[in-house]
């Protein structure tokens, strides 16, 4: 048995204090309750007067009936449960065995000749020993789970020093509700004593959920919270409606109460409530959306028992698809990250969470043709998820060149790379930012968009792109800046006061770039449901007060101007160009035509040549050609030296007309 020591002092575990837990002890308690159970069934079966000649038999039978109820009870699994851990869902064990053992005793009654009478149980004894039987074994169970439960807790409240017990309200009586407050009522160092719970369906009112009340809904929150002295408000929503999240929050904040959450059942893998699993309300929580149905029939089908490649797997987007693929079992998982650290992370984590899962972790650059080769005909991967890019919008602008080379030729050399090897489905993690773009990173991977359709037109792999928004707290965005901002007590920095942005959750949107690679035919341009835009400004307020200060009073919000190649707002969808929808509610197709694969061709020719000269005012300018949508800022001096080069071209070609034009 383990044991701990505390100056020299040898403390007995639970197990130790409780000498009935021990497994030879079990046995014996189980070989008295079915003892007495046979015995009675039978004094019962007589109307308590058991004739002498019933009393040998039943003395003769007890043996044989008791060894064949063991073993039933043996073989359906019952003695592999542990006591302390026995719940209402294990009485199936029991059921089973109750009725292996009875059908037995039943058979042999009818089929042992006369001269076994002695040893032929009555079917009356049979049916009730089995009831009062096995009921009794399994309510043994039951009782010491109790009596350790109680034990449990009265250790952890004398064995502790314990804090100050802090009042709490639960908001939510359903399921998740139930289940946290039962998990907190079993422990005594919890710290928390349960008031009451408040829920919006006025049926529920005066009911209770475990023995605790359900006293009113969210509008009687001030009123409770006021005449019971309460500490804390515990939201436990079934369903987790970021608008409701955000409403309950507000109404908590106006009465200066600390408001903590639980997870609900979708986001938790084992689907249990534990008390370290209730923390502090997050912006995701105040922005949270319904949970994505996934078809997990079709996923299945696309990804299980295949070998699944992800660039850019360390990544924000492409660490969380490695995760959701897990859950689907490929037969091999190839991580493809040119950062050291990020893939040793990830790679890292997926040890310990899915041990099972064959992960190949791959140090490799997409935009190295030669390296990339040697993966795909090494492994030749099934599915491709090309998630690695350069992505922050104003390093863009200043590096226009990487953002080409990297957003679309290493997309096309990965993409090309996918079909040349056969692979069954290509995606492509594209952005709303490659709608009418005004920013290089846009537009670049509006380019990649390009080159990814075009690819499709040629080659048998299913080519797609899945466009987004922003996800919250992906690396560079706008909610890990501002968390770091209120950290150094630093004035919060937003770029207009009217800006907004789509946001969604990075589970949310890596299950549905999953799921949109799945219903794919090739070709598509899938745009995610992002929802209503959030104002930034709002965002800012929000992340001050979740962090327990007042905005503008405690953390200033300043305002530093719309920095280049950014939106006030972003767009989903090409204007005039419209959805169409799908069979999921959160996916549709942009009817967005694609591009000849000889103009893509020449393309990527021309960008090619400005990337090798390096210059980035051609890039723009090309950007601003190819893309008539996309409105790219060049400098002036750039215009003319362009145009001059378009002349020269023209001249060069012999087209008269085009030198006009340039001219």
């Amino acid at each position: 048995m383990d044991r701990f020591s505390n100056n020299n002092i040898t403390v007995a575990t639970t197990e130790e204090r409780f000498w009935f837990m021990r497994r030879p002890v079990q046995l014996i308690l189980d070989l008295l309750v079915l003892s007495t159970a046979f015995l009675l069934s039978y004094v019962l079966r007589f109307d308590f007067h058991l004739p002498e000649y019933f009393l040998n038999n039943a003395l003769d039978q007890l043996p044989f009936v008791v060894l064949v109820q063991f073993i039933a009870l043996f073989l359906v699994g019952g003695y592999a449960l542990i006591w302390r851990y026995v719940s209402l869902e294990d009485a199936k064990f029991f059921l089973w065995a109750a009725v292996a053992s009875a059908v037995f005793l039943l058979v042999g009654r009818l089929l042992l000749p006369p001269s076994f009478e002695r040893w032929q149980v009555p079917v009356s004894v049979t049916l009730i020993t089995t009831i009062l039987g096995f009921g009794g074994v399994f309510g043994l169970r039951m009782l010491r789970r109790s009596v350790y439960e109680v034990y449990e807790k009265r250790g952890h409240s004398t064995g502790r020093k314990q804090a100050k017990r802090q009042t709490a309200l639960f908001v939510g009586a359903g399921r998740t509700g139930a289940i946290a407050v039962k998990e907190i009522l079993k422990r005594g160092d919890s710290g928390l004593e349960i008031k009451g719970f408040v829920d919006d369906d006025r049926n529920k009112r005066g009911g209770s959920v475990n023995g605790v009340k359900v006293l009113g809904t969210t509008h009687d929150l001030p009123r409770l919270v006021e005449e019971m002295q309460i500490n804390q408000v515990i939201l436990a929503l079934d369903r987790t409606s970021g608008k409701d999240v955000r409403r309950i929050t507000e109404i908590c904040q106006e009465i200066n109460i600390k408001t903590r959450i639980v997870p609900s059942l979708h986001e938790i893998v084992d689907g249990q409530v534990q008390l370290e699993r209730i923390r502090d309300v997050q912006i995701e929580d105040l922005l949270g959306r319904e949970p994505v149905a996934l078809d997990k029939e079709g996923l299945s089908e696309f990804l299980t028992e295949k070998t699944v490649m992800v660039t850019g797997a360390g990544g924000s987007i492409g660490s969380e698809l490695v995760r959701q693929i897990c859950e689907f079992k490929p037969k091999k998982l190839l991580l493809v990250e040119r950062a050291e650290f990020n893939l040793f992370e990830i790679d890292r984590e997926l040890k310990q969470i899915f041990p099972d899962i064959n992960r190949v972790p791959l140090i490799a650059d997409t935009c190295d043709k030669t390296r990339m080769t040697e993966i795909f005909d090494e492994f030749r991967p099934a599915v491709v998820f090309h998630a690695a890019a350069h992505k922050h919008v104003p390093l863009m602008e200043q590096n226009p060149c990487e953002a080409i080379k990297n957003n679309v030729f290493a997309t096309e050399t990965v993409a090309r790379l996918a079909g040349q090897f056969k692979a069954e489905a290509f995606v492509l993690v594209s952005t709303d930012k490659a709608v009418n773009p005004t920013s290089v990173m846009g537009a670049s991977k509006r380019l990649a968009e390009l080159a990814v359709q075009s690819l499709n037109q040629q080659l048998s792999t299913r080519y797609m792109a899945v466009r987004f928004g922003n996800v919250l707290g992906s690396t560079g965005s706008v909610v890990p800046l501002f968390r770091e901002q209120i950290r150094k007590g630093e004035p919060i920095t937003v770029t207009h006061r009217d800006m907004t942005r789509y946001f969604m959750t990075i589970p949310e949107a890596s299950q549905l770039v999953l799921q949109a690679g799945a219903i794919g035919m090739g070709g598509e341009i899938f745009i995610l449901d992002m929802g209503e835009p959030v104002r930034i400004v709002q965002l800012a307020e929000d992340l001050i007060r979740l962090s327990g200060f007042q905005p503008y009073e405690d953390i200033d919000i300043v305002f530093t101007g719309i920095r280049p190649g950014e939106k006030m707002f972003e767009e989903l969808e090409i204007s005039g160009e419209g959805l169409v929808r799908t069979q999921h509610a959160k996916i549709f197709i942009g009817k967005i035509a694609a591009a000849a694969p000889a103009e893509v061709k020449q393309m990527l020719l021309r960008f090619a040549e400005a990337v090798t000269r390096a210059d980035a005012g051609e890039i723009r300018s090309l950007l601003n050609e190819f893309l008539p949508e996309a409105s790219i800022e060049v400098p002036t001096e750039t215009q003319k030296q362009f145009a001059l080069n378009l002349r020269k071209n023209a001249l060069r070609e012999g087209n008269d007309e085009a030198a006009a034009i340039a001219s």
